[in-house]
C-alpha cells in the first residue's frame, strides 16, 4: 500500500517534467542564459540572487499547467509559448546589447509610437552580423537547438558524434543494466524526492518576491509603482516576460493619467492676462542639499556667484522652502500641476501651468537635461517625464524644447542659445516663459562636473568619522554644487539686459554625510525624522530680478523681499508664476501665491503625503529646548 502510494506520488511529481521534458529543459536553460547575458558589465553586478531556484519553480509551474490540456492541444500550446518566449527574450537581450538596458516602459512606449518608416530605418541601422556574436547569438543558438530537437532533427545532427562516443565509452544502458534492479527501481523515487525538496526550497525562497510582484500589479497609478521600487525590498522582475508585462502595466497606468490630463487641458480657460512680467525664467535644480550651499551658510564656497549676486540686492534667497516629496517625478507632478497638496482630487485632474501660459499668449520653452524619452531609462524618469513627453500634452505645454540630453548641464546653455536664435529669426515677439531643468547634483556626483574644474578632494575635509572613499564622494558633491553655481550664473548672464525675473529651486534635497549620518543619496523607505526632513526636503529657493525688471516692476520686487521668510512648499509654485504673468483664471488661487498679502501662512506642508513638516520640526525644536533645560 505504502509502496503504491509512493509510486503514485513520485509519478505525479515527475509527470509535468516527463510530459514536457524538452520544453522544460530549454526554457530553464534559456532563463539562465538570458539572465547572465544581460548582466551589466561593472563592478558588483550580479544576477538575481534567487535565479536558479525561482526559475525552477516558474518553469515547473508552467509545465504543470500544460498538463491540464490533452496531449494534442498541449503540444501546440508549447509551440506558441516557446516562440513567444524566444521572441521576447531576443528583444530583451537585443535592447541590452544595443542600448544598455533591458525591456522597460519607455522602450515599449517608443516602440508603440514608431511608424513603419522609422521601424525600417531602425532595423537597417541596428541589425547587423555582430549581433550573432553577442548575447543575441546565445538566444538564437538555444532556439535553434530547441527547434532541431522538436522537429526530430537532433538525431541526424548528432549521429556521427554518437558513433564516436560508442567507440570510446560504454553505453549508458550497459552501465544501468549492471546496477541492482532494486536500485534501478528506486531511481525515479529518488529523483522525485530530490525534486520535491528543491520545489519546497524554491517556494520558500521565492514566496516573498511573488507576493511583492502581485502587490506591484495592484498599484493604482505609476507614482505608486515608482515609490514601491524605491524600497530596499521590492519585486524583482528577473525574466524578460515579467519585464514585458510590468512595462505594459506601467504604460497602462500612465495612459489613464494622460487621459485625465488631456481632459483637464481641454477645460483650460484664461479670463485675461496683463503680461505683467515679459520674461519669466524657471530654473529647476536636481538633488541640491540646501545645507551644502554657501548661500545658506555652508562653510565651503560652493555658490560664490550666487552670493555675489545676493550682495547686489537683486537676488533674494528664501529661507523656509520645502519640497513635497524627495522623488523628482513626484515633485514634478506636484510642481507642474495647478493642484496643491490638500485639494480634492489628484494632480492629474488639474491643468499643467505651462498649458495656461500658452493659452494666455506666452511663448513657452522647455529645456531639460533629464526628462527626454530614451531607451535606457529607469521607471523613475519614465514616471516623471511621461506627461511632459506625451505628444498631445507636450504640444499643449511647449512651443519649443530641446531634443537631446547632455553629459553636463552646460549643454543646455547651447540649446538655449540655438532656440533663442531661432526665435529671433522668426521675429518671435511674444512674452516668454523659459524653463530649465538641470541634471544638477544627481548621482553619480563625480559625473556632474568637468574633471578639470575639480576644486576639492577628500583630503580637504576634516571628517575622521568618514572613510577616505566617503570623503571623496563628499568632495564630488561639493564640486558638482560649485559647477551648478557656474551654470546658473551663465543663465543669468544671458538675461542681464532683459526685463526678466528668474526663480531657482531644486526638486528635492539629498543626503550627503551630514548630521553625523554616514550616508549619501535618499532613503525612501525610512521613517521621516526631523533630520531626514531637513536633508531631503529642505530646498534652496531664490528669486533674481534684472536691473531693468526692478526698475519697471518695483512693487513686485518689494513683494519678493517681504516674502523671503514666509513658509513655502513648492507644490504652490504655479500660483506664484501665474501671478507674475498677470494671468487671471479660475485655476489661480491667491492664497497659494507666496507674494500675496492673502497668502495662507498656516497651510499645512504635508511632505510625502503623510507628515506635517512644520509640526515635525517644531517638535524637534521643543525636544532640543527640553534637553538644554
Amino acid at each position: 500500500m505504502v509502496g503504491t502510494l509512493i509510486k503514485k506520488v513520485s509519478g505525479a511529481v515527475l509527470s509535468p517534467i516527463r510530459k514536457n521534458a524538452r520544453f522544460f529543459f530549454f526554457m530553464y536553460l534559456l532563463g539562465i542564459v538570458c539572465s547572465y547575458v544581460v548582466m551589466p558589465n561593472h563592478r558588483g553586478a550580479k544576477v538575481y540572487d534567487n535565479l536558479w531556484l525561482e526559475l525552477l519553480l516558474d518553469t515547473y509551474v508552467v509545465c504543470a499547467l500544460l498538463c491540464i490540456f490533452p496531449k494534442n492541444i498541449r503540444q501546440w500550446i508549447r509551440v506558441v509559448f516557446a516562440v513567444m518566449t524566444y521572441v521576447v527574450v531576443l528583444a530583451d537581450v537585443f535592447c541590452f546589447v544595443r542600448f544598455g538596458a533591458t525591456l522597460n516602459p519607455t522602450m515599449l512606449l517608443l516602440a508603440g509610437e514608431t511608424t513603419g518608416k522609422e521601424a525600417s530605418e531602425f532595423f537597417s541601422s541596428y541589425l547587423s552580423s555582430d549581433l550573432f556574436f553577442s548575447g543575441c547569438g546565445w538566444v538564437l543558438l538555444i532556439a535553434t537547438m530547441h527547434a532541431c530537437v522538436a522537429l526530430g532533427l537532433w538525431h541526424k545532427l548528432t549521429k556521427s558524434f554518437g558513433l564516436l562516443m560508442k567507440r570510446h565509452l560504454p553505453s549508458l544502458t550497459s552501465r544501468l543494466s549492471s546496477l541492482p534492479s532494486s536500485l534501478v527501481t528506486l531511481i525515479p523515487y529518488l529523483l522525485s524526492i530530490v525534486l520535491v525538496a528543491l520545489l519546497i526550497w524554491a517556494v520558500l525562497a521565492s514566496w516573498r518576491n511573488k507576493v511583492l510582484m502581485v502587490e506591484m500589479f495592484e498599484k493604482e497609478n505609476i507614482g505608486q509603482v515608482e515609490h514601491e521600487l524605491t524600497k530596499k525590498e521590492h519585486a524583482e522582475f528577473y525574466l524578460p516576460l515579467y519585464r514585458l508585462v510590468f512595462s505594459m502595466f506601467s504604460n497602462q497606468l500612465t495612459d489613464e493619467q494622460v487621459e485625465k490630463l488631456i481632459a483637464a487641458k481641454d477645460k483650460v480657460q484664461v479670463d485675461s492676462c496683463s503680461f505683467r512680467s515679459p520674461h519669466i525664467v524657471l530654473i529647476i535644480g536636481e538633488s541640491y542639499n540646501k545645507h551644502h550651499s554657501q548661500l545658506y551658510g555652508y562653510k565651503k564656497p560652493t555658490a560664490p556667484r550666487q552670493v555675489a549676486r545676493r550682495r547686489t540686492g537683486r537676488l533674494v534667497s528664501f529661507s523656509d522652502v520645502v519640497a513635497p516629496w524627495n522623488l523628482t517625478s513626484y515633485v514634478f507632478k506636484n510642481m507642474f500641476s495647478m493642484h496643491v497638496v490638500g485639494q480634492k482630487g489628484e494632480w492629474c485632474d488639474y491643468p499643467l501651468f505651462p498649458e495656461i501660459f500658452r493659452k494666455a499668449g506666452y511663448h513657452v520653452t522647455f529645456l531639460t537635461n533629464q526628462f527626454l524619452p530614451k531607451a535606457k531609462e529607469a521607471v523613475f524618469d519614465f514616471s516623471g517625464g511621461f506627461f511632459l513627453n506625451d505628444p498631445e500634452l507636450s504640444a499643449a505645454q511647449f512651443d519649443t524644447r530641446n531634443t537631446g540630453v547632455h553629459i553636463l548641464d552646460e549643454g543646455l546653455l547651447e540649446d538655449y542659445d540655438e532656440l533663442k536664435e531661432m526665435s529671433r529669426r522668426d521675429k518671435e515677439s511674444k512674452p516668454q516663459l523659459t524653463i530649465f531643468h538641470l541634471m544638477g547634483q544627481h548621482v553619480n556626483y563625480n559625473q556632474r562636473y568637468p574633471k578639470c574644474q575639480r576644486k576639492w578632494t577628500g583630503d580637504d575635509y576634516e571628517r575622521p568619522d568618514l572613510t577616505p572613499k566617503k570623503r571623496d564622494i563628499l568632495s564630488h558633491y561639493d564640486n558638482a554644487t560649485l559647477y551648478n553655481d557656474s551654470i546658473v550664473d551663465q543663465i543669468l548672464r544671458r538675461l542681464e539686459h532683459e526685463d526678466v525675473i528668474a526663480i531657482y529651486l531644486s526638486d528635492h534635497g539629498e543626503e550627503c554625510f551630514d548630521d553625523g549620518f554616514k550616508y549619501h543619496g535618499r532613503d525612501h523607505s525610512a521613517e521621516i525624522t526631523p533630520r531626514l526632513a531637513h536633508q531631503e526636503f529642505d530646498v534652496p529657493f531664490w528669486v533674481w530680478c534684472s536691473r531693468k525688471y526692478v526698475n519697471h516692476h518695483p512693487a513686485i520686487f518689494k513683494e519678493v523681499v517681504r516674502a523671503k521668510d514666509r513658509p513655502l512648499m513648492t507644490d504652490a509654485l504655479p500660483h506664484l508664476l501665474l501671478y507674475l504673468a498677470g494671468i487671471e483664471t479660475k485655476d489661480y488661487h491667491e492664497e497659494y501665491n507666496v507674494l500675496s498679502p492673502k497668502y495662507d501662512h498656516q497651510r499645512k506642508r504635508i511632505i510625502k503625503a503623510t507628515v506635517d513638516y512644520d509640526k515635525l520640526t517644531i517638535d524637534e525644536r521643543r525636544n532640543i529646548d527640553t534637553d538644554r533645560m
